[in-house]
């Protein structure tokens, strides 16, 4: 058996010896390992993309760590479902100045979004040696405590739904990449994360819900065709290109996916 696979089924051990949630979770056990491999990785992609993007940085190449930024956080924004089980992480690689005291100016504004700031707005490389360090270290360590964690079926199932909230509800303003712009990137990594997902458990509810899964896939087929009129080469056009009326129809489009994704729990037995 693949050692991340046989890790993810013994995370599995004291959830299946649970008689209220047995039959679930045995029903489960495949699927939820099956994403303990793609969060992996993920991760270990993650770990290769940001070393990348760190020593652009270390080198002084401004130009190349800006090109860099937005794929490098593909992976990450993938896994971000299950963000909750490594929230103090979460906080150190992906926290945005308004989560701070003293905003940009608060030592523990920390991460991809502390580098994007200065990279944009002051257009340079100085000072953010110590902050390419500790996001090095930081993304290296949660490549680590992942691959020993356990992952419950309801935050994973729950957290494609949550996910596609928070785009719905904050992600849409332009609020998390607000200096770089290069928000759609994160969208699609936050997209496909979330219909790995449902792909993983669709055996599970193929047969008794066809009629739902047949919904899901047609708004996610209308979310995908929406990113796809804002592609450019091998990523995406700035996304203060985008009008007020084309965030709206992404959001309206995101919403109802939530929705749909928002009931997954119960069709599986985990609420």
């Amino acid at each position: 058996m693949h050692a991340k696979l046989a890790s993810a089924v013994a995370g599995f051990v004291l959830l299946t010896s649970l008689p209220a949630f047995a039959d679930t979770t045995l029903d489960l056990v495949g699927p939820i390992a099956d994403y303990k491999v793609y969060v992996s990785e993920k991760l270990s992609q993650l770990k290769t993309d940001t070393a990348a993007f760190t020593a652009a940085i270390r080198a002084g190449d401004v130009a190349k760590a800006k090109a860099l930024f937005a794929p490098t956080r593909l992976s990450y924004e993938a896994v971000e479902p299950i963000a909750e089980l490594f929230s103090d992480l979460d906080a150190a690689i992906d926290s945005r100045a308004d989560d701070h005291e003293k905003a940009e100016a608060d030592p523990g504004f920390t991460g991809f979004h502390r580098i994007e700031y200065v990279l944009w707005e002051k257009n340079t490389t100085d000072g953010l040696t110590p902050f390419v360090d500790k996001l090095d270290a930081d993304v290296t360590e949660l490549d680590s405590r992942v691959a020993g964690l356990a992952l419950p079926p309801e935050k994973v199932v729950g957290g494609a739904a949550v996910l596609m909230e928070e785009v719905a509800a904050t992600k849409i303003s332009g609020e998390e990449d607000r200096y770089s712009h290069t928000d759609l990137w994160d969208f699609r990594g936050n997209f496909d994360g979330a219909l790995k997902i449902v792909e993983l458990v669709r055996p599970l509810i193929a047969d008794k819900d066809a009629d739902f899964l047949k919904t899901v896939d047609a708004n996610f087929a209308t979310v995908d065709g929406i990113l796809a009129k804002y592609k450019n080469g091998d990523g995406y056009v700035s996304y203060d290109h985008l009008t007020d009326d084309d965030r709206k129809v992404l959001s309206v489009a995101v919403n109802t996916l939530a929705e749909d994704l928002s009931t997954l729990r119960g069709k599986l037995g985990l609420d």
